[in-house]
């Protein structure tokens, strides 16, 4: 599975990044492919880029805010997440959004 992720919380310091983390370990244990772009205090980093967006099977928001350029994913499915459930839980989420995704 190919997934596009944004991460950002309120402060847009810890959590982001450790939302980031998270996701990355957990989508390389299922050996799903990811980018995660983060929303912080210091603006935007691994922004996505339109052909990482177009060739996503889903898009992950772990968001506690709202964000920056969320129109790019129109037309994607989309998961929105609080930041510590990706924290807590990573391989777990990552499987339940997998096996939304073979439903749909």
């Amino acid at each position: 599975m190919k997934i596009v992720c944004v991460a950002a919380c309120t402060a847009g310091i810890a959590h982001t990044y450790i939302a980031r983390e998270k996701l990355l370990k957990g989508a390389r244990a299922l050996n799903h492919d990811i980018r995660v772009e983060t929303q912080g205090t210091i603006g935007t980093e691994n922004e996505l880029t339109a052909s990482e967006i177009a060739a996503a099977d889903v898009v992950i928001l772990a968001i506690d805010i709202k964000i920056k350029g969320e129109e790019r994913f129109k037309g994607k499915p989309v998961v929105r997440v609080k930041t510590d459930i990706v924290i807590k839980s990573p391989v777990k989420f990552l499987e339940k959004v997998a096996g939304s995704l073979e439903r749909a």
